[in-house]
């Protein structure tokens, strides 16, 4: 009896110790009821709110409101048996109604009470969290429960409940927890189903109309992913061959099962072209084969580090779409897998690479690149950084600074292997400001050393009617004028270049007929250009007794599917000429014989019998002449000149022929004559409209059409002859480029440029845009540097690609000499680089193709990738015309990602064919 009287005595000593330090009754009721941490004040979205039972809470508030603390009603312990459902679980009742079974209590008041009054033994806090709604915040008090199943097996559910807190324990605890994540529902599914930790799985949400949909971010809260209660959450796990069983379609399971027995080299996989994708295989092979970035995809790193709430990123889709083909080509379970899925998903976020036309491998490996980092970003809110301008800062703190700020913002798996730092400078030409900056790159693109010379292949026509037409290659200079070619032509055949014209030739007709003075570049390569002998352009004046050069079409005339038959179709053919004709002796008969001179080579003379009789009335009309035209061809032409001719049928649909079967319009002098091979008639530039009239008052260059009938063509025009040409000694000249280093690229990069007009450079100092010097330096190198030659050429007037050899070293390629920070003298690998990957391009602008070489990282073997086919290749095959994009890594890198050297010079396989020949390659 002792013993209990004193445990008696103990107790109520310890609640008159504890009364001591527990506020008065109107201040705990002020406390717990108003005020920042009472009841009343609004829910905000992610505190933790708890549950109190409404029996307990209404005698809490009769007590303090007695204002006597001695009172029997004293309250005793927070109690909230009757909210739960058994002592065990303490799993809550069904139907819990606010303001009936209990009240609500911020987190604070929550505390004071349990601090006061204690809680009863045994019994958890009941926390929830307050979420928000689109139009409403509101506590989520019941937990979900989900029906958990295998890909593999749908018809055996597990029922887990997921409540809003995970841990019960001390405050410390309580004050941490969180709303469940996906992330748990993923946890519970693989404890529940025992999947092994090196097993990859994802997780699938089936809809209320039957529909899944995949759940990729498994940070979001449960309620964030709508998941409520009685869904369905369905579990896959990754096939061993780097597949999902719900990306397999059911057609196509035989061939795949088959294929599961393969066991092969894991990264010796090829990717089959869906129709013009080979730029974008010839990115993703070169891009699989850098060792470190593959490894953080097959160690499931990214999972970690997936960013779906960047906006400038692509919610994810790219990095996984990406972790996906890196899985199945380096499983070893696939001779060739087809990339549709990463196809889909790449036009999907840049529509530039949607369809099937071919593009540039380095443009895609420019996007794919910029999505896998913004995916992965560790950022995951970007600070603003404002930019600072060196302002006579030593460059190790600018620099510093950059890359600090650079890193602030951009945190990745991609900035961590392929991005260094420019050192950009910029000096004004006026005040000699200087601007120092230090910008980040993920590549560099390199210029190739570019001639300043440019072979053209022209014809050259004579006036001599004898002499076919010869085609000439000529070396002319790349910024020359027409006057230059001309003076190029005419060390070839002695001829003057002030007796040459130059012409555009296209469908027949004279697309343009240039100037002396007009640039070079307005003439494209694959344009048909015909330079022609006339006669010397002697100055004109009133009387002088210059030539006139007449542009020449040839015709014929074809019946036209017409109501009366009355209209004929005219259909140019052959080439054009350009005929001088002397100005006093233009007239229609004599111009006839000059013509029928001209084209004598392969125009044959009518005989005695063919000719009808003719009076000596016409003979002597043949001395009329005709109307002096305006200009001579070359002339400012105003009307429809050919250089604003396009490209047409050459088909005068719709042409009357003239009635009284005339050679000219109807007020020059009308005779009879001889029967003529053809007739003349003058026409528009295009040659697809006749012209009645000529006016001597306008500016217009006459254009005459020689008119064929279709027998007369038949009988005197022999159409083989007329097309033939002979080829000069100098087409059988190849201009021999000489191949320039790799290092020389890069020097030239890294030299000082002019800005371009269209690009000038606003100077703080002067105030105003100034065409600045720009000198761009190295300062710091990434661990895999991306090297991109610049072969395509693209100016206002022309496209080229130079296939240009660039000499480029398999290993030890030192870069010490252009990376300008202090370097450590000890640590030369820092700056020595060794080639893992080459992207080729094969073909011209229009068409081509791209393959890449790849060393295997666990093999060190190299290899040719060309779409679905994968061969062995030697070192000494790797380089060639065709290299676009290089790959190199850094040997501090290599390394210690293979502590195993691999073998100075990998054996060549047996089977291995020839170096791949451009003259060989299959196009797109």
């Amino acid at each position: 009896m002792a013993a209990v009287a004193a445990n008696v005595a103990a107790a109520a000593e310890d609640r008159e110790s504890q009364r001591e330090n527990v506020p008065g009754l109107e201040s705990q009721r002020r406390q717990i009821e108003n005020g920042e941490s009472g009841r009343e004040r609004p829910l905000r979205a992610g505190e933790s709110w708890f549950l109190v039972e409404q029996h307990w809470y209404k005698q809490w508030e009769v007590y303090v409101q007695g204002g006597d603390q001695d009172s029997g009603t004293f309250p005793g312990c927070i109690n909230n048996a009757d909210l739960f459902e058994d002592q065990v679980n303490w799993r809550l009742k069904k139907g819990l109604v606010e303001g009936e079974d209990y009240v609500l209590l911020p987190a604070a008041a929550w505390h004071y009470l349990v601090d006061w009054y204690g809680l009863e033994h045994g019994q958890p806090p009941i926390e929830r969290k307050v979420v928000e709604l689109p139009s409403v915040q509101k506590v989520e008090v019941y937990p979900v429960e989900l029906l958990l199943v295998r890909h593999s097996d749908m018809d055996t559910p597990h029922i887990a409940q997921f409540s809003h807190t995970d841990s019960v324990g001390s405050q410390e605890d309580l004050e941490c927890a969180l709303p469940p994540s996906t992330d748990l529902v993923l946890r519970t599914a693989r404890e529940q189903f025992l999947v092994s930790p090196q097993e990859e799985t994802r997780l699938w949400i089936k809809n209320a109309e039957g529909s899944f949909e995949r759940l990729c971010n498994t940070r979001v809260t449960l309620l964030d992913a709508a998941l409520k209660t009685g869904q369905v959450v369905i579990m896959e796990t990754r096939n061993k061959d780097g597949t999902w069983p719900s990306a397999q379609p059911q057609a196509v399971n035989t061939a795949l099962e088959e294929d599961e027995e393969f066991q092969g080299q894991p990264g010796i996989c090829g990717l089959t072209n869906l129709g013009n994708t080979c730029f974008m295989n010839s990115a993703l092979q070169c891009l699989s084969n850098v060792p470190q970035l593959t490894e953080y995809f097959l160690k499931n790193h990214y999972l970690e580090e997936l960013n779906f709430c960047n906006p400038l990123g692509m919610k994810g889709e790219i990095a996984e779409a990406y972790a996906d083909l890196v899985k199945q080509a380096w499983s070893g379970h696939h001779r060739s897998i087809v990339p549709h899925v990463f196809k889909t998903k790449v036009g999907h976020f840049a529509s530039q690479f949607l369809g099937y036309q071919q593009h540039d491998s380095q443009e895609l490996l420019s996007f794919l690149l910029d999505g896998l980092h913004e995916d992965l970003n560790r950022v995951k809110k970007k600070e603003y950084v404002e930019l600072c301008d060196a302002a006579g800062r030593p460059d190790q703190e600018v620099a510093q600074e950059a890359w600090q700020n650079h890193k602030r913002r951009n945190d990745s798996v991609i900035v961590d292997t392929f991005h260094g730092l420019f050192k950009s400078t910029l000096v004004c030409p006026d005040c000699g400001n200087v601007s120092v900056t230090f910008d980040p790159f993920c590549y560099l693109s390199v210029p190739l050393p570019v001639s300043h010379k440019r072979v053209m292949e022209v014809f050259f026509v004579s006036m001599d009617p004898r002499r076919k037409p010869e085609q000439h290659r000529l070396v002319v200079p790349k910024k020359g004028k027409i006057s230059d070619l001309c003076v190029a032509l005419a060390k070839h055949t002695g001829m003057s270049p002030e007796r040459m014209m130059v012409a555009d030739v296209f469908s027949h007709r004279f697309y343009k007929i240039y100037q002396l003075e007009e640039s070079l570049s307005s003439i494209l390569d694959r344009d048909d250009i015909f330079i022609y002998e006339v006669s010397g352009r002697s100055a004109i004046g009133e009387n002088s007794r210059e030539d006139v050069v007449l542009p020449i079409y040839l015709r014929e005339r074809t019946p036209a599917r017409d109501y009366n038959n009355s209209y004929y179709g005219l259909m140019l053919f052959g080439h054009p000429l350009l005929v001088s004709v002397p100005r006093d002796r233009l007239s229609w008969d004599a111009l006839y014989h000059i013509l029928l001179y001209r084209l004598s080579r392969y125009v044959t003379r009518p005989s005695s019998d063919d000719e009808d009789d003719g009076d000596e009335k016409a003979d002597m009309e043949d001395k009329d002449s005709m109307p002096k035209p305006g200009h001579v061809a070359g002339g400012s032409s105003q009307d429809s000149g050919p250089e604003q001719a396009g490209p047409s049928s050459g088909v005068a649909g719709g042409s009357r022929a003239p009635v009284d079967n005339s050679p000219g319009p109807s007020h020059w002098p009308q005779r009879a004559r001889r029967k003529h091979l053809f007739t003349l008639q003058t026409v528009n530039s295009n040659g697809t409209s006749d012209r009645s009239t000529f006016n001597e008052d306008t500016h217009a260059q006459p254009y005459i059409a020689i008119d064929w009938e279709p027998e007369m063509k038949k009988r005197y025009y022999d159409e083989v002859e007329a097309e033939g040409y002979v080829k000069h000694d100098c087409v059988g000249y190849v201009l021999k480029k000489a191949p320039v280093r790799l290092q020389e690229c890069i020097e030239l990069f890294t030299t000082v440029e002019t800005l371009e007009k269209e690009n000038p450079w606003y100077c703080p100092t002067c105030k105003q845009h100034q065409l600045a010097t720009k000198k761009l330096d190295l300062w710091m190198l990434p661990e895999t540097l991306i090297i991109h030659l610049k072969r395509f050429s693209y100016t206002k007037f022309s496209r080229e690609k130079l296939d240009t050899l660039v000499e480029f070293p398999i290993r030890d390629l030192d870069f010490s000499e252009f990376v300008i920070k202090p370097q450590n003298e000890s640590a030369p690998e820092l700056y020595k680089y060794d080639l893992i990957a080459v992207s080729n391009h094969y073909g011209g602008l229009r068409d081509g193709h791209y393959t890449t070489f790849a060393c295997n990282k666990d093999s060190g073997q190299w290899h040719y990738f060309d779409d679905n086919s994968v061969s062995p290749v030697t070192e000494n095959q790797i380089e060639s015309k065709a290299a676009y994009v290089l790959f190199y890594q850094r040997q501090d890198v290599a390394r210690r990602l293979q502590p195993q050297p691999g073998l100075a010079e990998p054996p060549a396989s047996p089977a291995c064919g020839p170096p791949p020949n451009s003259e060989f390659m299959d196009v797109n």
